[in-house]
């Protein structure tokens, strides 16, 4: 009896060990936000959300990374990044700031001009979104 017990207390504290990892897991991932028909969530500030928004990359269209080349020629991640999407009219999608190095957003299929800026430099790249195939774009800056 007291081993049955014990069995039943290990599986108890087992099941709510993994659930806590699963729970720690959707925590990490950053909220989505919405903003017209974009859904989108920037972040990647940490390790465990760093690694949570590259698993969930596969999910989104758009792929964005912000990164800045030091003077050691070395990269870093940066956030706090101004970004604009306008689609092919010129008709301003998206405009908001990155919480993180990433940014990954569900767009209509369609070509867009993504703006992005870094200590007053801007860079401006053209994308296509497809549901069928990711569109990555890399900001890089020199620092």
């Amino acid at each position: 009896m007291k081993h049955q017990y014990i069995l039943r207390l290990c599986a108890a504290i087992g099941l709510a060990l993994s659930a806590g990892v699963v729970i720690a897991a959707d925590v990490s991932l950053p909220p989505t936000q919405q903003s017209g028909k974009v859904t989108y969530l920037s972040g990647g500030i940490g390790l465990e959300q760093s690694l949570a928004i590259k698993d969930a990359m596969h999910s989104y269209p758009l792929v964005l990374t912000f990164v800045g080349r030091t003077a050691n020629n070395g990269n870093e991640y940066l956030s706090d990044i101004p970004v604009t999407i306008s689609d092919n009219r010129g008709n301003m999608i998206l405009t908001t700031r990155s919480d993180g190095p990433f940014m990954l957003a569900s767009l209509p299929d369609g070509r867009y001009t993504v703006t992005a800026s870094y200590e007053g430099v801007m860079e401006k790249h053209a994308v296509n979104v497809s549901s069928h195939a990711h569109a990555r774009q890399t900001f890089l800056w020199s620092r």
